[in-house]
This record gives structure tokens, C-alpha cells and sequence, in this order.
């Protein structure tokens, strides 16, 4: 139970899992790998932060959505596992940033879920990366990030 010491200790509190909305499933273990789907920025009141960044959104409240996309998709890891110190490696994510089409910090803003993920795992978390902008996104959320996880038996 160490990560979940980490997360009280850094004072994060897993918001609710979000429910599909269609067939698809929020994660699928292959293996030793977890595939997650695309999570967004989840609100306490159930609802995803809205906006492009660049236009309605700052980059700075897009990390910060980033960020607690980055959440999102720790509870996902812990109701797929059980337990978080599964976890052996943040493998891969892939963020992706609703943004007018001159905006190119694409990476400032995916930094949010990424320096999360170091501080809650440490080294582990450490993970490779692509960051994208997008013209839309589901319901005009900010972001949507998924990631490729290693996970112990």
C-alpha cells in the first residue's frame, strides 16, 4: 500500500471511476499489460472541465486538467489491480489537447498528467509520451489521455 500512502501523503484523493458511455470498456489486461482507454478531466460534480486551450482555456488550467485527468486514470489502474503497487511501469501515454489550431504547447499541458504520475510512482512513472492537439474532443473536454501500463501478477 505504499502509492496509496504517497497519494494521502501528497493529499490526492481517486475520484469515482466514469462510467463508458457506449460498449467500450475503461481498461483491458493483456498479459502484463494494462491498456486504458481515453480518460478526461473529471470534476467533483461528475461533469469533465470544458474548452479549448489557447482560446477559453489557459495553458496553465490545461495542465491543471491535465493533471487531474491523471487521476482519473489512477483510480482506473486501481480498479483494474486491486492495488496500486502493482504497478511496475508507466509504459506509454498518448494526450491528447482540445486547442485552437495556432496553440503548440501540446507538451506543457500533457506535463500535468506526466509530473503526477512521477510523484505518485516515482521512477516508475517515468513513461514515454506523445502529445497532440486536437480540433475536438469528446463533449468539448480539455483533455483526453490514455496509457499503456506494466503490471505485476
Amino acid at each position: 500500500m505504499l502509492i496509496e500512502q504517497r497519494l494521502q501523503s501528497l493529499g490526492l484523493v481517486l475520484p469515482e471511476v466514469p462510467t463508458p458511455v457506449g460498449t467500450y470498456l475503461p481498461y483491458v489486461q493483456m498479459g502484463n499489460l494494462l491498456f486504458m482507454c481515453g480518460q478526461g478531466p473529471l470534476l467533483p460534480d461528475g461533469t469533465n472541465a470544458l474548452g479549448k486551450v489557447g482560446g477559453d482555456v489557459t495553458l496553465e488550467q490545461g495542465y491543471e486538467r491535465a493533471r487531474i485527468t491523471g487521476l482519473v486514470m489512477i483510480s482506473v489502474m486501481k480498479k483494474a489491480l486491486g492495488d496500486l503497487d502493482r504497478v511496475v511501469r508507466i509504459g506509454k501515454i498518448l494526450g491528447m489537447v482540445n486547442c485552437v489550431p495556432e496553440f503548440g504547447g501540446h507538451p506543457q499541458v500533457i506535463n500535468g498528467c506526466s509530473d503526477l504520475f512521477l510523484e505518485v510512482f516515482g521512477e516508475k512513472g517515468r513513461h514515454a509520451r506523445s502529445s497532440v492537439g486536437m480540433s475536438s474532443l469528446p463533449g468539448n473536454m480539455t483533455v483526453e489521455i490514455e496509457a499503456v501500463v506494466e503490471v505485476a501478477p
